[in-house]
């Protein structure tokens, strides 16, 4: 019935479902299909019984369903009572009567036109008991009047016709299950259309929230999918991309605008962070120059892997932009390494000086303040070179190694009695926990720079007095010293920035404590450049174990070139 009425609006022009109509409209067009089945069997009569349509009974249905059409589409159904609209097939099921007792000789099957105001009760879905009532008893009005006007009709004649009633009975019901398991799904499918308009809704507000944060934000940020298709990219990184000369998201071979931290060598792309990223790598601070000349600008990656059930779907890359950062610390770093050459050779001319003063101060045996001056400034002119070499080691981030066979035990009780007269100044015993002899093949002069740096900040930071102990031991494939004080030991927040460039805790900055924050910088330094390892453990109030792992293999030593 749906199927034949959207055919139906089809062929009128009306775009709409049926259910969106008006009820005149609905009850004009549910009329429609009766009318046209009538119409269509008129010429069959007239050809095959012209006489029928001289019969009374044909000509009274003819007429009262030509009312009933013309009251359905003239009607104004949804301003009377509901279903007051049931009055049209009861008025079919009249018509119906009268053209199947006038034509029934003429035209067989002209009973079956019952089904359309029996579809139309069904359908209706209004008094489902009482339209089940009309649709049986008006398909027996329609079976019976013939019998009855013919007069004499027997109990078996009426009880032969009864099937066709039965039918249309069971046809109602049919239609009716139909309809309520369809008026079911409909309702399935509203709440199902709500829910998705709701959530297309919230999905739209998402996007556009998302579009307008990536849009905001003035970092460069890039998704691809597994295949290493880009699938996002904000207008941030078009621009990075377009410095970069990358065309269409993708990259154009070796020639890219793309260079290492030298501003000159070109990456590869192996080395690119897109490609890094599709390898599953997630990494962070990755700097990157991209374009030339004045327009060239460094860009800080991370890039994080995205996955599906644990399978690889993607990446996700962010680019900030650190040029003026980097340039910045290059200009910090300049100046810090300009000052100490500056510095430094006026400052080897006067420890010079002073060394010649003191020969001669010995040579004629002179005491008292002479001597002590000449000394308290030799003392601390040779302090300040060794500050200003550090400032120097620092800025130029290269550790030049000498490497030897040494006894890590014996540079160990070197450093020691260097630091003795430092220790019995402040208070502080030192202890020494190593056993036998622990050969490495190491660069002295750097290890004991180590050791001197661990051991003065251990006496340093123990003010009140306490001990230091040097342990010593070695491993399978490494030489492990720990250098432990009971001092004042650093906060967590410390903790995250002992090995950062003239760092100093905020106990070191209360207790008025000399230093410019150097000393683990070049420690950590000159450790890696052996291919080692340094760690700690420190408790506020409580002390500090500073811990080297260095590689007996020197082949297993890095590069003596860090930063």
């Amino acid at each position: 019935m749906l199927n034949f009425e959207r055919r139906i609006l089809a062929l009128l022009g009306i775009h709409h479902e049926f259910h969106e109509l008006s009820l005149r409209l609905r009850v004009a067009l549910s009329q429609l299909p009766l009318v046209l089945s009538v119409l269509i069997a008129l010429p069959l009569m007239a050809v095959v019984s012209p006489e029928t349509f001289r019969q009374d009974q044909f000509q009274l249905g003819l007429g009262v369903l030509a009312i009933a059409s013309v009251a359905a589409a003239a009607v104004p159904w949804d301003r009377l009572f509901i279903p007051a609209y049931w009055l049209i097939p009861l008025l079919d099921f009249a018509a119906i009567s009268g053209l199947y007792t006038g034509g029934r000789n003429s035209v067989t099957g002209l009973s079956l036109l019952c089904v359309f105001p029996v579809f139309w009760l069904a359908w209706s879905g209004a008094a489902r008991w009482l339209g089940g009532l009309l649709s049986f008893a008006g398909t027996l009005l329609v079976v019976w009047t013939p019998l009855i006007v013919a007069g004499n009709s027997t109990l078996m004649d009426l009880a032969g016709p009864l099937l066709i009633p039965l039918i249309m009975l069971g046809i109602f019901c049919t239609v009716g299950v139909v309809k309520q398991d369809t008026a079911a799904q409909n309702r399935r499918l509203i709440a199902a259309e709500n829910k998705l308009k709701g959530s297309l809704q919230e999905s739209r507000v998402h996007s556009q929230l998302l579009n307008g944060v990536l849009e905001t934000v003035d970092v460069g940020v890039t998704a691809l999918d597994a295949t290493g298709r880009t699938i996002l990219m904000n207008s941030r990184q078009r621009v990075n991309h377009e410095l970069a000369g990358l065309a269409g998201g993708t990259d154009p071979g070796d020639d890219a605008l793309i260079f290492g931290l030298d501003q000159v060598t070109r990456l590869t792309q192996a080395q690119r962070p897109t490609q890094r990223a599709m390898r599953e790598e997630s990494f962070s601070d990755l700097i990157i120059w991209v374009g030339t000349g004045k327009v060239q600008r460094a860009l800080a990656v991370c890039a994080r892997a995205l996955r599906d059930n644990g399978t690889f779907a993607g990446s996700v890359l962010a680019f900030s932009d650190v040029t003026d950062v980097v340039n910045a610390l290059n200009a910090k770093e300049d100046f810090v390494s300009s000052v100490s050459h500056e510095l430094r050779t006026p400052l080897t001319s006067i420890i010079g000086y002073l060394d010649l003063a003191l020969d001669d101060v010995e040579e004629q045996n002179l005491e008292g303040p002479v001597r002590t001056g000449l000394l308290v400034a030799q003392r601390n002119a040779e302090r300040l070179l060794t500050l200003v070499s550090d400032l120097l080691t620092t800025a130029s981030g290269i550790i030049a190694l000498s490497r030897s066979d040494e006894d890590l035990a014996e540079l160990v009780r070197a450093a020691l009695d260097s630091a003795d007269p430092r220790a019995e100044a402040a208070g502080v015993q030192l202890k020494s926990e190593i056993a036998g002899t622990l050969p490495v093949r190491v660069d002295a002069g750097r290890i004991l720079q180590v050791l001197d740096n661990l051991l003065s900040n251990a006496i340093k930071y123990s003010p009140d007095g306490g001990t230091v102990t040097v342990r010593a031991w070695a491993e399978p494939a490494s030489l492990i010293l720990e250098v432990s004080d009971t001092g004042m030991g650093m906060s967590p927040e410390d903790q995250l920035e002992v090995f950062t460039k003239f760092f100093r805790t905020g106990q070191v900055k209360k207790a008025a404590i000399p230093g410019v924050g150097l000393g683990l910088v070049i420690t950590k330094s000159i450790v890696e450049a052996h291919g080692g390892k340094i760690s700690f453990e420190s408790e506020l109030r409580s002390g500090t174990t500073f811990r080297l792992e260095l590689p007996m293999d020197p082949t297993l030593m890095a590069p003596s070139i860090v930063g």
